[in-house]
C-alpha cells in the first residue's frame, strides 16, 4: 500500500537542488600494479645498505614504510625514494630508528678500519718521510748563520730570520705530507685553524708583539750607545744594553731600571754623550745701584780665564731680569764632557764668579721686604723694646776669604764605570746585547 507522503516527498525531493561532488579523485589502476610496485621499491630497498630493513607495503596506490634505518638521514632518503616511484600515490612513513647496538657489525667495522690502516701504513710512511726531509732542509738553511749575517745588520734579525725561516719549512713539510695521503680536507682545516689561532695570539699578545717590534725597530735605529747618558721620558741613566725586550739603565744612584722597549721606542730620547759639547748656566744677583753693564763684562772675563771652558762657543752673560733690589745677570759657559765633568764645572764657574765679583765691590744684596705700619700703631725705639733696658745689634759675623777657586774638574763618573764593569763580566744566561757598535747612531 502506497504512503501517502511518497507524492509529496518526491516532489520536496525534486524541489531541493542536490549539492555538488567534491570530485575525489578517480585512478584506474592495471591489475597488479600494487604489487609491482611494492616488488620494484622492496628491490631498491635490498640494494642499499642502510634501508636493508625497511619494509614495504602497497595499496591502491599508498606506500606504507616500516622497519627499522640506521639515522634520520636513512629515514628520509627511504621516503624520497618511495615517492618517486611511478604510480605512487603518497607514502606513509613508519621507520623507526634503529638504536640498537650491533657487537658483529662494530667488531667487523673496527677491522675493516684497521684493515685499510695497515694498508696505508706504506704511504703513510712515505709522506711522513718527505714531510721530515722538507723540516730538515728548512733547519739546514736556517743553520747558515754567515748566510744570514750577510743580510742582517744585527744578531737579533739574523735569528728573527732563522725562526721565521724553520717555522715556514715546517708549515709546508706538514702540508706536503697531509697531501700524499690525501686527506686535503684535514689540510684546509689545519690552514684555517692557524690563522683563527693566529688572529686571536694577535689581538690576546698584542703588547707583547708590539714589544717585539719595538725591539727589532730600536735594533736597526740604534738611537744610543752602550754607557751613553740619556733621560727616557722621566728616567735618567745610563744605557747598560738593550736586549730583546726592554732597554736595561743604571741609575745615579746605581740601581738597575728596566724600560719596556715599546715605551723606549715611543718615548722622547734626550742624549746628553752624543754631543761632547755641553752648555751650563747659573744666575748672580748685583745690586740695583751697581753698574750691571760693568757687572756682565765682569763675569764674562772670568769665565773666560777659567781653563776647563771652552773658547768657542764663548761664555756669555745676560740680563735676565730687574728685580726690586737686584739685578739678575745669567750666565753661560761651555765645556767639553771629555775631559770635564758638567757639575764640577758649574760648581768652580759659580765660585770663581761670586768672588770676582765681590772682590769688585758689587753688593749680591738678599731679597728686601718693606713693612708698612698702621699710623695709630704705637712705635718704640730699638733699644727700649723689652724690660725697659737698652738693647744693641749685635755685630754681623765676619766673612771668611774668599777661597781660591779649583781648576780639578777632570771627569769621575762611577755610575759609567760601573756600567763598563757590567758589561765587560756579563752574568751566564743574560740576553744578548743588540748595541752595535760599527752601526751608524741614528
Amino acid at each position: 500500500m502506497a504512503s501517502p507522503l511518497l507524492p509529496e516527498t518526491n516532489a520536496q525531493q525534486e524541489a531541493t537542488p542536490t549539492p555538488p561532488s567534491s570530485g575525489p579523485i578517480q585512478l584506474e589502476r592495471a591489475a597488479g600494479e600494487d604489487q609491482r610496485t611494492e616488488e620494484r621499491l622492496a628491490e631498491i630497498f635490498a640494494n642499499v645498505p642502510s634501508l636493508a630493513n625497511v619494509t614495504v607495503s602497497v595499496r591502491e596506490g599508498v606506500v606504507t614504510l616500516g622497519g627499522t634505518a640506521p639515522d634520520e638521514a636513512a629515514l628520509a632518503r627511504a621516503e624520497t625514494i618511495a615517492a618517486g616511484v611511478e604510480g605512487v600515490v603518497t607514502v606513509e612513513n613508519g621507520i623507526t630508528r634503529d638504536v640498537s647496538v650491533d657487537f658483529e657489525e662494530g667488531i667487523g667495522g673496527l677491522g675493516d678500519r684497521l684493515a685499510g690502516f695497515v694498508r696505508m701504513l706504506p704511504l703513510l710512511g712515505v709522506a711522513l718521510l718527505a714531510g721530515l726531509l722538507v723540516v730538515a732542509f728548512g733547519y739546514i738553511l736556517s743553520s747558515l748563520t754567515f748566510v744570514w749575517r750577510r743580510f742582517a745588520p744585527n744578531s737579533f734579525l739574523v735569528e728573527l730570520i732563522r725562526s721565521a725561516i724553520r717555522f715556514i719549512f715546517v708549515v709546508f713539510g706538514l702540508l706536503v705530507a697531509l697531501d700524499m695521503v690525501g686527506a686535503g680536507a684535514l689540510m684546509g682545516a689545519v690552514l684555517g685553524g692557524a690563522g683563527v689561532i693566529g688572529i686571536a695570539l694577535g689581538f690576546a699578545m698584542r703588547d707583547t708583539v708590539e714589544n717585539y717590534v719595538a725591539s727589532l725597530m730600536l735594533s736597526l735605529r740604534q738611537p744610543f750607545r752602550a754607557n751613553d747618558y740619556v733621560v727616557i721620558d722621566m728616567h735618567e741613566g745610563r744605557v747598560i744594553r738593550l736586549t730583546s725586550r726592554a732597554t736595561i739603565l743604571m741609575t745615579l744612584d746605581g740601581n738597575h731600571l728596566r724600560i719596556p722597549n715599546s715605551a723606549v721606542f715611543k718615548a722622547t730620547i734626550l742624549n746628553y754623550t752624543r754631543n761632547p759639547q755641553r752648555r751650563f748656566d747659573f744666575a748672580l744677583g748685583v745690586d740695583a745701584d751697581d753698574d750691571a753693564e760693568a757687572a756682565m763684562k765682569l763675569g764674562r772675563e772670568t769665565l773666560q780665564g777659567l781653563g776647563f771652558l771652552l773658547d768657542d762657543p764663548p761664555p756669555e752673560v745676560r740680563i735676565e731680569e730687574v728685580g726690586d733690589s737686584n739685578v739678575v745677570l745669567r750666565l753661560f759657559g761651555w765645556i767639553d764632557q771629555r775631559e770635564a765633568d758638567w757639575h764640577k764645572a758649574r760648581s768652580r764657574a759659580i765660585v770663581a764668579c761670586k768672588q770676582a765679583l765681590e772682590e769688585a765691590g758689587f753688593a749680591l744684596p738678599e731679597p728686601i721686604y718693606r713693612l708698612r705700619f698702621d699710623q695709630r700703631t704705637a712705635t718704640l725705639p730699638f733699644e727700649n723694646i723689652g724690660e725697659g733696658r737698652p738693647r744693641t745689634p749685635a755685630p754681623p759675623p765676619a766673612r771668611p776669604a774668599p777661597a781660591e777657586a779649583s781648576e780639578d774638574v777632570a771627569p769621575d763618573d762611577e755610575v759609567a764605570r760601573m756600567v763598563e764593569e757590567e758589561r765587560a763580566a756579563p752574568e751566564k744566561g743574560q740576553e744578548n746585547d743588540l748595541l752595535d757598535p760599527d752601526r751608524p747612531v741614528e
